[in-house]
């Protein structure tokens, strides 16, 4: 890496109006940019910062190694121009998500461009997902709070180091992280109508797994009417975002590049309620999303919306559902207009225990993307086909590219040994792109008394044919009524 000062303020640059401006980053002095990509935005240089994959112990773990990113505000098209500055051809370079449709095009001096024209969250990819430069286009900031005003914790453009890395938040305060603001610290929330705004960094980088200055990332607990926007998360050494206890929650446009540690898992909601995720880009080495009930005594897990965003997972599952249920119900629950860019198993696994009632999901307008990690020759996937007998074992479904697995357990994270139950599951607008790979659906209850009840499978398209009653890889086990599939 290789260490500069770009910029002192914002570049406004593309003014042909007194609307239409592009807004890019200072890079405060003291932060790595990269030594793999350089990037133009309308022939302006913009600093591309990193982030790190796989740190000590976890080094086994082949992630694709260092990547950068680019944060920038645009109200009009830009353009982008790319560069690997380390001699690895771009002439497979590939723009994810793949539903958004954009297509580089090269240069005669060996650069790529890009015309971007709306706001967006894409991993630019030379050699799949090694080394790759993500672009994080927002819309223009609004409503950016007064520094001098009462109850801001106002950090500008630099580097800044919290006394004791955390910074605390009670209610009616508000932490605004400036763009070209890099801040090494864990936040926590207490209290009522709280809200940490900005373009700036939260950095977590400086810790090891698990010995971060906050439980979490940024931590909100028994809180009510709190909004995360905009900013980028670093590198957590933990969960990363996590509501626990919570009513009213908005998430709108974070972006978190993980893939560091193990168990960094992006967002996880616990037994809280109205809460929003929205035009959320999420790489992490866990899950992505993961709504749990630690305690029984801080109620339910419901009224959860996640729309328009953006999932890359690189170890376990994309989103997960039920483990350590301590919760009477986990309800009321939508994933819509979805893409699932990268992946490495499982992606969508609903397992209910200790007797919580996960009920009234809907998962509409998902788009998944496999990768080499997932393709299977015809012959392998002849096989796992016609062992359709083996799909309820569960170390078998834990490991195949599994689109949706839905049953109740009870495994080692439970305290109550007892399954759970699951209620009206719809599925729908469902499409897999890319490497042929296993792709199946798995539902079945436990028993008699911990059934599955009221499951729809609709509209499903894998590698470009229909997957409809009957399919091969839709597997329904025992204990599982009102089922339709079509």
């Amino acid at each position: 890496m290789k260490k500069a000062f770009f910029f002192a303020l914002f570049i406004l640059f593309a003014t042909t109006t007194a609307r239409a401006e592009v807004r890019l980053w200072p890079v405060p002095e003291g932060e790595p940019v990269s030594d793999i990509w350089s990037l133009e935005v309308n022939g302006e240089p913009a600093g591309v910062l990193t982030a790190r994959t796989a740190d000590p112990p976890f080094e086994k773990y082949d992630f694709g190694g260092e990547y950068g990113f680019v944060s920038l505000d645009a109200d009009e098209p830009v353009v982008l121009k790319f560069r690997e500055k380390t001699g690895v051809s771009l002439d497979d370079l590939t723009v994810r998500p793949l539903s958004l449709g954009l297509t580089p095009t090269k240069n005669a001096d060996g650069s790529f461009e890009l015309k971007i024209d709306k706001p967006c969250q894409i991993s630019v990819e030379p050699n799949g997902r090694k080394n790759p430069i993500l672009v994080f286009v927002n819309p223009l900031e609004k409503d950016v709070p007064d520094a001098n005003a009462p109850n801001v914790r106002y950090f500008g453009p630099g580097v800044h180091n919290p006394e004791g890395g955390k910074i605390s938040l009670k209610s009616n305060e508000t932490l605004y992280l400036a763009p070209g603001a890099v801040v090494r610290c864990g936040v926590e929330v207490n209290g009522e109508n709280v809200r940490i705004c900005g373009r700036g960094v939260i950095d977590s980088n400086p810790w090891k797994w698990r010995e971060g200055p906050t439980g979490h990332v940024v931590s909100m607990f028994g809180s009510k009417n709190v909004s995360l926007e905009g900013v980028i998360i670093r590198g957590a050494s933990h969960w990363t975002v996590v509501p626990v206890n919570c009513d009213g929650v908005f998430i709108d446009n974070i972006k978190i590049c993980g893939g560091r540690v193990q168990n960094d898992d992006g967002i996880n909601p616990c037994n809280s309620r109205n809460v929003r995720v929205v035009n959320t880009f999420i790489r992490s080495d866990d899950d992505c999303m993961a709504l749990k009930g630690l305690n029984l005594e801080y109620g339910n897990c419901e009224d959860i919306a996640v729309e328009n965003c953006v999932f890359w997972c690189d170890r376990a599952r994309t989103v997960l559902m039920g483990h350590e249920s301590r919760a009477p119900y986990m309800r009321r629950i939508t994933f819509k207009n979805i893409d699932i860019i990268r992946s490495q198993a499982r992606n969508f696994l609903l397992e209910p225990g200790e007797r919580m009632i996960l009920e009234d999901v809907v998962f509409d307008g998902i788009r998944f993307e496999t990768g080499p990690q997932n393709a299977l020759n015809p012959e392998e996937l002849a096989k796992k086909v016609d062992s359709s007998g083996l799909r309820f074992d569960v170390d078998t479904a834990n490991r195949e590219n599994w689109l949706f697995v839905g049953r109740p357990v009870v495994n080692q994270y439970m305290q109550i040994k007892e399954p759970g139950h699951i209620k009206n599951v719809v599925i729908r607008n469902i499409s897999v792109v890319g490497p042929t790979s296993y792709a199946g659906f798995l539902f079945s209850g436990s028993d008699e008394a911990h059934r599955t009840d009221g499951l729809t499978i609709e509209n499903v398209e894998a590698f470009g044919k229909k997957i409809g009653p009957g399919a091969p890889t839709i597997h329904l086990g025992d204990f599982l009524d009102n089922v339709e599939v079509k």
